[in-house]
């Protein structure tokens, strides 16, 4: 080859050499095969103790063995709690009571409304609606209603003046209800009257005194709470309160008996700033401090 040529062929050798132009392998064909070779692989299965823990997953809430714990009589229990209230009114604290159920989390839950045999709370408004002039709204003022009426309730729920905690609703003056719009705004606040809740009644005078002084208790995450009692409360008036609330309970949970079995695990008295005690079933120790002590 002559110079000149040497010249024309050192160009063409070094583009051959260059990376992109050597010749390329020939691409597989497609197939089904191939093309699931190249995607992820799919999650698989726990095994060992990853499954070992999916299948013991529990069908019943946890209760822990209460067989090294301290538990106290209610005397007991009261004194202490007492402790935790010092310096506050006795009025602005309240014993609430929990009660621990060994039930199933995909059970019927237990609920209820009690009037306890001393009331705590007593200053509780309950509006009545009925005709303001009727026999009706006569015996619900006695039974301890604060406001009664049909139309001026209904202007003063739009104006925005809800002047109660709890409403009731006659019969005969529900369809007047349902017209007026109201539920709207007493819905989102637990107030509009409704036969599923027993607020529209007949007996008006019998609703409104249980519901003075009553209180309701629903079971959650298999416990069920309710406030039992004020600070001032004496020993005895706890006493009688706690018995009332359980027996209640009680009977609600035979009548779920047939649905789903329900026994009681733990009993627990706590207020409003102190914390919870286990309590035994009796009423005081040998070492509990005397009942006027208590009542001071």
């Amino acid at each position: 080859m002559t110079p000149a040529g040497n010249k024309l062929a050192a160009p063409c050798c070094k583009l051959l050499a260059h990376p992109l132009c050597r010749p390329r392998p020939p691409l597989p064909p497609w197939s089904p095969t191939f093309a699931l070779s190249q995607t992820r692989p799919a999650s698989q299965r726990p095994t060992g103790k990853a499954a070992a823990r999916k299948k013991r997953a529990r069908s019943d809430f946890r209760q822990y063995s209460l067989k090294d714990a301290d538990q106290f009589a209610l005397v007991d229990a009261m004194r202490y709690i007492r402790a935790f209230e010092v310096g506050r009114p006795p009025t602005s604290a309240k014993y609430e009571l929990h009660v621990k159920l060994r039930t199933q989390k995909s059970g019927p839950v237990i609920r209820n409304r009690l009037r306890l045999p001393h009331p705590v709370k007593t200053d509780l408004r309950i509006c009545v609606i009925c005709p303001a002039d009727s026999k009706v709204a006569q015996e619900a003022t006695r039974a301890g209603a604060t406001l009664v009426g049909e139309e001026e309730i209904f202007e003063a729920v739009r104006a925005g003046r809800i002047d109660f905690d709890r409403c009731l609703c006659h019969v005969d003056s529900l369809p007047r209800l349902n017209k007026s719009g109201i539920a709207r705004i007493l819905g989102p606040r637990r107030l509009m009257p409704s036969t599923k809740f027993s607020t529209v009644v007949r007996d008006v005078g019998a609703s409104v005194q249980d519901m003075v002084g009553g209180a309701e208790y629903r079971e959650k995450l298999g416990v069920v709470r309710m406030a039992v009692g004020q600070l001032g409360f004496s020993p005895e008036q706890m006493q009688k309160n706690i018995k009332a609330f359980m027996a209640s309970m009680k009977k609600d949970m035979y009548l779920l008996s047939e649905k789903a079995a329900k026994e009681i695990h733990e009993v627990v008295l706590s207020s409003t700033h102190a914390p919870g005690f286990s309590l035994n079933g009796d009423f005081k120790s040998v070492n509990s401090v005397s009942l006027t002590e208590m009542g001071a």
